[in-house]
């Protein structure tokens, strides 16, 4: 799997979240987030659909694009890749780092917790 790089990420985002669309409907969502051209966004998804990290299918006179890869899988092999190259593979390591370093509310305590004793289970 070619990994994507971290635009390549923010239209894989959308288009998980959002399933297939137009160019258009990609580039009003990028967008929102920070200002990029239509030709910039239509060129990065053309490069990705010959990475083979999206689909495209002619629908009349434009594509629909869809994602190729799988969410978790790309996220798992992002994470693993990052705990590896960054942490030495400990990943106590990057949950004392993560833990450490922010404010956890008690709902998100409350998920790692239920978490870690369904792991124990």
């Amino acid at each position: 799997m070619t990994t994507p790089t971290q635009a390549e990420l923010e239209i894989l985002n959308i288009l998980w979240g959002m399933g297939e669309l137009r160019v258009q409907e990609v580039h009003k969502q990028l967008n929102e987030v920070r200002p990029i051209g239509y030709t910039t966004t239509l060129k990065m998804m053309q490069v990705m659909a010959q990475k083979g990290l999206l689909a495209r299918q002619l629908d009349g006179r434009s594509h629909i694009y869809s994602p190729v890869i799988q969410e978790s899988t790309t996220k798992n092999k992002l994470l693993s890749r990052f705990v590896d190259s960054t942490f030495g593979g400990s990943r106590s390591q990057l949950l004392m780092q993560l833990l450490g370093n922010a404010k956890v509310s008690d709902e998100e305590l409350k998920e790692i917790k239920d978490f870690l004793a369904q792991i124990e289970e």
